[in-house]
């Protein structure tokens, strides 16, 4: 897309499956991406591909539930760079574990730090350079679990459910703003962890982690400008 051309993009989870997938979408797609990661040399195939110098830099060692590291890293962009024009949030975690009655509290904690906390942090970070911009684009990861309880899924289907509402209200509080915030809500994700923990599932009715860039992509272009709240599913097969 050319309109992505040139545009300043923050991925966080960028070594993560998911990640990487929108970080080589928005790298081919000629912008320049800042990759969030909270461990180090995991993103050494865009550091060292000549066709990304100096359009990919590498942010490693970034909890970014831990809000003063995060504001400290976006100033330094700021400062750098200047403002930024995306925000892809992929970080997040799953669990299948115990059912509610028997849920522990760091289990149900672990949940929300990952899916919540890491998007409220982000955007109080980042968000404020779109305002001052007039422009930008916020995308978060949700879940199909979100619409719905299941088994053994409440502390995952209830961070997933808190994230998109908090993408709902973000997108309202900014349409004043020309900044849009839209949520993606993946089916199952063929990767190699899920195909090791559900060998006999049938993957072709997954959704590849490509494909789902390929969303994300759309939902920071132009293209999208008419779009904001929404939650596009994207279940795959």
């Amino acid at each position: 897309m050319d309109e992505i051309t040139g545009k300043l993009v923050v991925v966080t989870g960028a070594a993560g499956n998911l990640g990487k997938a929108v970080v080589k979408a928005f790298l081919n797609s000629g912008a320049t991406v800042f990759g969030i990661d909270h461990r180090e040399g995991r993103m050494e195939e865009f550091a060292q591909t000549a066709k990304y110098e100096n359009k990919f830099h590498p942010m490693e060692k970034v909890d970014i539930t831990n809000m003063e590291s995060v504001l400290t890293l976006a100033k330094e962009i700021n400062k750098s760079f200047g403002e930024i024009d995306v925000l892809v949030n992929t970080v997040g975690a799953f669990t299948m574990d115990a059912g509610v009655h028997d849920l522990d509290r760091k289990t149900f904690q672990r949940m929300m730090g990952l899916n919540v906390y890491s998007f409220l942090n982000v955007t109080k970070a980042f968000v404020p350079q779109m305002i001052k911009k007039g422009y930008g684009k916020v995308i978060s990861i949700s879940a199909r679990a979100a619409l719905k309880g299941s088994t053994k899924m409440g502390a995952y289907a209830a961070s997933k459910a808190a994230l998109l509402r908090l993408t709902e209200s973000l997108a309202a509080e900014l349409k004043s703003e020309n900044v849009q915030v839209n949520s993606v809500l993946p089916g199952t994700i063929d990767t190699p962890e899920n195909r090791q923990d559900m060998p006999y599932a049938d993957y072709s009715k997954w959704v590849s982690p490509e494909k789902l860039a390929d969303v994300i992509l759309f939902l920071a272009s132009p293209d999208s400008d008419a779009i904001s709240g929404a939650a596009i599913p994207v279940y795959g097969g």
